[in-house]
């Protein structure tokens, strides 16, 4: 397995969560990033666990490992990955300064 310098970032309330995430029953050893293409809005961003495929390029991220499709890698570069929770709302916040 070859791991890659990562080209996102998580914040500490990100990697706290992800990682009460994984100590919990998830089967898929990997946090899979990603981006959805197209449409109005523009690009999606995805979070998720899954399994390594043969197309991803692996990074371990503060002790996470990461995976993502190699042609992602372009989207992603510069993304900083946070966690809020908050009376307004609670998830994943994906914001890149290079976008």
């Amino acid at each position: 397995m070859s791991t890659h310098i990562s080209p996102i970032q998580l914040t500490n309330s990100a990697v706290e969560a992800i990682k009460q995430l994984l100590a919990g029953a998830i089967e898929a050893p990997y946090l899979r990033v990603g981006v959805k293409g197209g449409g109005c809005s523009g690009m999606a961003y995805m979070l998720g666990f899954d399994t390594k495929m043969e197309d991803d390029d692996t990074f371990e991220v503060a002790g996470i490992p990461v995976i993502m499709k190699k042609a992602h890698g372009m989207y992603l570069m510069g993304m900083v990955i946070d966690y809020q929770q908050n009376e307004e709302a609670t998830g994943f916040i994906f914001s890149n300064p290079q976008a």
